[in-house]
C-alpha cells in the first residue's frame, strides 16, 4: 500500500452519525468505508452506485410551482 493522505471534508452532521453507526454495525470505520468507495472508484472510473436527478425537480417544475 502506498503513502496515506488525510483528506478532509464537510458532512451532514445527521448523515455523518447515521454513517457511523452504519460503520460499527457493519465493523468497519469510516476511514475505511471512505477508502473502500475511493478504491472502488479508482478501479471502476466510476461512482459505483447510481446517480440521477429527480424530474420533480426540474426547470419546468419549479417555474410552474413558483407561479403558484
Amino acid at each position: 500500500m502506498g503513502q496515506t493522505v488525510n483528506v478532509n471534508f464537510k458532512l451532514d452532521k445527521e448523515v455523518k452519525a447515521i454513517m457511523e453507526q452504519v460503520c460499527a454495525e457493519l465493523g468497519l470505520s469510516m476511514s475505511a468505508a471512505f477508502t473502500i468507495f475511493a478504491k472502488k472508484v479508482s478501479h471502476e472510473k466510476r461512482i459505483p452506485f447510481e446517480v440521477s436527478v429527480d424530474p420533480f425537480y426540474s426547470e419546468n417544475n419549479l417555474r410552474y410551482l413558483e407561479k403558484k
